[in-house]
């Protein structure tokens, strides 16, 4: 990724507008900004998460609040709690989300 073009700027994150994506169970609720190519979000997923699809997007994501399960398509499992993040590139290893008891997110794609 080249960051490029972007000005100096600040985010205020409960100013962006929510938008819902409904997974197996529970919800993403995505507050997102766009930089030219570059998309940063604030994610928070509801209790009982559990993404209806495998993600091959590359990402590099933080969690800031609660626990969030991470499984790849070849079995291995994650665990990301506050302070920890994962980074995967584009088409390098589908995985897929969830969490029984919340998360919220920070993420860059």
């Amino acid at each position: 990724m080249k960051i490029t073009n972007i000005p100096f700027g600040t985010t205020d994150w409960s100013s962006i507008p929510v938008t819902e994506h409904q997974g197996v169970t529970g919800k993403a609720l995505w507050r997102t900004q766009q930089f030219g190519e570059i998309r940063v979000r604030m994610v928070e997923y509801t209790p009982g998460y559990v993404a209806d699809h495998w993600c091959e997007k590359g990402h590099i994501l933080l969690c800031l609040e609660g626990r969030l399960d991470t499984e790849l398509a070849d079995g291995r499992k994650f665990v990301l709690t506050p302070g920890v993040s994962y980074q995967v590139a584009d088409q390098a290893e589908a995985h897929r989300s969830s969490t029984e008891i919340g998360a919220t997110l920070f993420i860059v794609d």
